[in-house]
């Protein structure tokens, strides 16, 4: 079947036609998930050949779960986003295991125009970036996941495995240290005070 056709296919249904032999639909899969993957791992660890293993590491575990995926129990991107995430904390975990400074991993390139405006969006980065560092990993995954993904309270609750008034203490929390973290950078990354 050519992609076209897949393509307004649900997730569920894509996998589920690859476990049925369809390598069609494994393609399809990938092009609308692996950029998600990717995007998420790379907000997470700040580091391009790190994300990319992950992205690729998570859909291949997608892939051996399809013979056995139970319809109807967990989205697709659900469980692919709890995958991508255990994955990068992991990783995280293994980094401050082996004492990786998080100032050393360059930042991705920025396509804002103007070497004015990239100085500052990179000091607005690295600034989230060391807030978010400094946060319990439970906060920084559920704030990710919400501010920076933009996924509900419900779906991250399911990714972390945990309720959603959990969730939303954990990012109230989350949100909180970080406005503490940076509330006397205001005027040094450019926002006024008025």
């Amino acid at each position: 079947m050519p992609y076209d056709a897949m393509s307004d296919r649900s997730d569920e249904d894509l996998l589920t036609a690859y476990a049925a032999g369809e390598p069609a639909a494994a393609r399809a899969l990938t092009l609308r998930l692996a950029p998600r993957a990717f995007a998420q791992a790379m907000r997470m660890l700040r580091d391009r050949a790190e994300a990319e293993d992950v992205a690729q590491e998570a859909l291949v575990r997608l892939w051996r779960a399809a013979p056995g995926w139970r319809t109807g129990e967990a989205q697709v991107t659900t469980w692919l986003y709890r995958v991508v995430s255990n994955l990068c904390i992991d990783r995280i975990r293994r980094r401050r295991g082996g004492t990786v400074d998080i100032a050393a991993v360059d930042e991705p390139p920025d396509p804002a125009p103007g070497v004015e405006r990239a100085m500052l969006d990179d000091a607005r980065a690295d600034a989230l970036e060391t807030a978010l560092e400094a946060l319990p990993e439970r906060q920084k995954q559920a704030v990710v996941l919400r501010h920076l993904e933009g996924l509900s309270n419900p779906e991250i609750a399911a990714i972390m495995d945990i309720g959603v008034r959990a969730v939303e203490s954990l990012t109230a929390r989350g949100r909180k240290a970080l406005e503490g973290l940076l509330a006397g950078k205001r005027a040094e990354l450019g926002y006024d005070e008025d």
